[in-house]
């Protein structure tokens, strides 16, 4: 349970944003009043608060279907089925657990990715029983990610029922592996080197529809295990302590990483969770780190990597250098995530598009901000990409008390039908 709490402050330090606000050219104002305007979008619209019992039905019936990250098998054969059911030209899932549904365009010369994730935050025997109190529904994962997988539903379900082809080809992808020690690992799949062209990426999980996602978070992670033979603590004092030469790696790198992350780029560390030891009469055969680094910046994190790196062998050396009997102390260094960072810049056609439509729909001035999402590897790949909000209102991410209430949650739906309108070109 304490390893589990660690990580999932881990996680929820993904939602760290930093935000800023940005103009609208006046011609993308224009462009999606005119496309808004369309009958066949407004009736689209109205299609969309019709199913909305449904939609939100959907969104429990995932939630109830337990997905950690590396067991969303289950949810993802569920969700698939719904996609079919929805009208999908096709729906598969690949060699990694993506599910992926088309919905063909009438050229197909290009592909644009609408993605919601189908992993959580909590364990296999994690109660996710939805409950009702008032008009607010309570459960782990319900609004993070499975809201956005019932509007990809939806979504699918209005394009067919109202009969709306886009130029280009849309794929619609429920990911693996997008939350916590996952690593992105549908994502790398997705975009890997040989794989199917895309041309633009959209993922909704997000809040409010004014917040825009632009940049990636990007971080790396190492989980660090000093290894010793362990004996008696007064019978086999003298043999190299694990436990010293993680301190003193952590006492080598603290100093280093403070004098790095003052200036420059925002970069951040940190020692997040300590294990190894077997009781207090014991020298431990290991002691074990997981350690976090973020930055906006691919160069600023290589940077802080190599200090990290540095350190580590320093704290070796240092205990090694005062054992009096046994074997030398070893480390093993592995990476357990490695999430690139990148961005898109403001002026680009799709965050113009993105900001104009939830400007229509709300009246409000979007915010853009950098946070760690699927939209990662795209950023990082230079292929255009934005994560946009879930709509509604939620709070209690990654936490046992999640909520969700469906306040104006059609909104998100017509602001993620009307981005994908205009970059399907339609």
């Amino acid at each position: 349970m304490k390893i589990f709490k660690s990580l999932l402050s881990l996680a929820l330090s993904f939602l760290f944003v930093q935000v800023s606000a940005q103009e609208i050219k006046p011609s993308y104002k224009t462009a999606v009043e005119k496309l808004a305007k369309k009958k066949e979008v407004q009736d689209a619209f109205a299609y969309i608060l019709e199913i909305d019992e449904q939609t939100i039905a959907d969104m429990i019936t995932l939630t109830e279907i337990p997905a950690p990250s590396f067991e969303e098998a289950a949810k993802g054969l569920v969700f698939a089925e719904m996609l079919r059911n929805a009208g999908a030209d096709s729906v598969w899932i690949d060699e990694v657990g993506n599910v992926i549904a088309l919905r063909k365009g009438k050229k197909s010369d290009k592909t644009i990715v609408i993605d919601a994730h189908l992993d959580t935050v909590f364990p296999m025997e994690t109660d996710v029983t939805v409950k009702q109190r008032g008009d607010t529904l309570y459960a782990p994962g319900i609004a993070d990610a499975n809201r956005s997988l019932a509007m990809s539903i939806a979504l699918m379900k209005t394009l067919v029922h109202q009969n709306i082809k886009t130029i280009h080809d849309l794929w619609f992808v429920g990911s693996v592996g997008e939350e916590g020690l996952g690593d992105l690992k549908g994502m790398k799949h997705l975009f890997r080197e040989g794989g199917h062209t895309i041309d633009a990426f959209i993922a909704i999980d997000g809040g409010g529809i004014d917040g825009i996602v632009n940049g990636g978070i990007g971080s790396l992670r190492y989980r660090v295990t000093f290894k010793g033979s362990g004996g008696h603590s007064y019978g086999a004092f003298g043999i190299g302590n694990p436990h010293n030469a993680l301190a003193n790696a952590i006492s080598s790198f603290v100093p280093k990483a403070d004098l790095f992350t003052k200036e420059g780029i925002r970069t951040t560390y940190s020692v997040s969770v300590l294990g190894g030891g077997t009781s207090v009469n014991s020298i431990p055969y290991e002691s074990w780190m997981l350690v976090d680094m973020r930055s906006e910046s691919q160069e600023r994190l290589q940077g802080i990597k190599n200090l990290f790196l540095e350190s580590i062998e320093e704290g070796l050396e240092k205990e090694n250098s005062i054992i009096r009997s046994g074997d030398s102390l070893t480390v093993d260094i592995e990476n357990v995530g490695d999430r690139p960072s990148g961005l898109l810049e403001s002026e680009h056609s799709l965050v113009q598009q993105s900001m104009a439509v939830a400007n229509y729909l709300t009246g409000k001035q979007s915010r853009l901000s950098s946070s760690s999402t699927n939209s990662n590897v795209a950023f990082s790949l230079g292929i255009p990409a934005v994560t946009i909000g879930r709509g509604g209102q939620a709070g209690g991410g990654h936490s046992l008390d999640e909520w969700f209430l469906n306040k104006d949650g059609y909104l998100g739906l017509q602001n993620a039908l009307l981005l994908i309108l205009m970059q399907g070109e339609y």
